[in-house]
């Protein structure tokens, strides 16, 4: 479907990316679609706007985020209700999020002019965190919570249950749970499976586990996770998509669940998730 309206939203510490604003600003509007410009976005290029990303998600039809893949996990970040479907252009090299590259802007253009865009459906995740004082604010993650140590080169402990039933306590430096599209950042490199984007599960991934036979785990869509640290003399730390760690304290709960929104990721024709991987991972077939 082709959109009306387009939300610009930059990462403005980009080299080039104000010119490349410019350029999609001109085109879109010589395509007759309405553009709308994030606040700090508009600075760039000398233009005036006080919305934010919450505020832009209400007026426009797509968000367009010019930067790379940690452009739009801070994007979803700041979305209140509504999640508006993202087309992501990488301003570097091509990311698993984004679907192209700032050298093919035009492709992208004509792509989202001609409503020829194909959407998949993301999931979310809820992270909450519960005290005896009672629940925190819901906090999103496209990626990933992964609850870890501070700056102490100490394992942690993290009593860990799925649908108020006990798993076990990893002895770690730290736990992931990751979406299907997180399954491809932290917790790969931890050593966690690939999960196709609409492979409905979510994965459980410890971070250098003390037991050898502490192995990342596959729940359910609707399986509910709770983690406590059991003993903290020491920091421990939530971090939801790479934003800004929050201090958990012994006793505080971190709950993760599926949320009920979803994200709709754009990507051009003929590129596919498994093309994206066989790309970033430089998988080839064997001759053997």
């Amino acid at each position: 479907m082709r959109p009306k309206s387009i939300g610009l939203i930059a990462h403005t510490g980009k080299r080039g990316v104000a010119e490349l604003l410019r350029r999609l600003v001109g085109e879109f509007q010589r395509r007759d679609i309405a553009v709308f410009i994030e606040g700090k976005t508009a600075a760039l290029i000398s233009q005036t706007s006080s919305q934010t990303v919450a505020e832009l998600a209400t007026a426009a039809d797509l968000f367009v985020v010019l930067g790379g893949d940690g452009t739009i996990l801070n994007v979803v970040g700041q979305l209140a209700d509504r999640v508006p479907p993202i087309f992501g252009i990488n301003v570097g090299s091509l990311g698993f999020l984004t679907c192209a590259n700032s050298s093919a802007y035009m492709q992208a253009v004509d792509c989202i002019a001609a409503g020829k865009m194909l959407f998949s459906q993301r999931a979310l995740l809820d992270v909450t965190l519960r005290s005896a004082g009672g629940a925190g604010p819901t906090m999103p993650a496209l990626n990933d919570a992964v609850i870890s140590r501070g700056e102490v080169s100490r394992l942690i402990r993290l009593k860990t249950s799925v649908n108020g039933e006990p798993l076990t306590e990893f002895n770690a430096d730290g736990l992931i749970v990751a979406t299907p599209t997180g399954s491809t950042a932290y917790s790969l490199s931890a050593g966690g499976p690939i999960l196709s984007p609409e492979s409905g599960a979510l994965v459980i991934t410890p971070i250098c586990p003390h037991v050898l036979t502490n192995r990342s785990i596959i729940v359910g869509e609707d399986a509910v996770i709770d983690i406590e640290a059991t003993e903290a003399a020491y920091p421990i730390y939530l971090t939801i998509d790479g934003r800004d760690p929050l201090r958990v304290e012994t006793g505080t709960t971190v709950t993760v669940r599926k949320s009920a929104r979803v994200l709709p990721l754009a990507a051009l024709p003929g590129v596919s998730f498994f093309s994206v991987v066989r790309q970033k991972l430089k998988w080839s077939g064997s001759n053997v």
